[in-house]
């Protein structure tokens, strides 16, 4: 059965930005893009286990700073030629606040 965490305001995460939560030995990336949509993935780039909350966030993808990896935010999977996946969480918004299911 899912379990739903409370995590912030949207507004406490930045247009294009990110914010990370971790719960037990997850860590958590929360994006937020430019058109408000909220998506949540493990914080680990599939390829050489960058930081994707320290990338940049363009439509809906999230691009790894360590070697440019592009990760799809709704699916967690690599773009292109590249190969890997990682995993996707999903969210809510009740009067504001983020919530994330695991």
């Amino acid at each position: 059965m899912k379990k739903w965490y409370k995590i912030v305001s949207i507004e406490e995460i930045p247009s294009m930005g990110s914010r990370v939560i971790e719960i037990g030995d997850l860590q958590i990336a929360i994006f937020k893009t430019k058109d408000d949509s909220i998506f949540a993935v493990n914080n680990t780039c599939p390829h050489k286990k960058g930081k994707l909350s320290e990338g940049l966030v363009h439509e809906h993808i999230v691009t790894c700073p360590l070697h440019n990896w592009n990760i799809d935010l709704k699916s967690g999977e690599a773009l292109g030629n590249d190969h890997g996946c990682t995993n996707v969480y999903e969210t809510k918004i009740v009067e504001n606040i983020i919530y994330l299911g695991i």
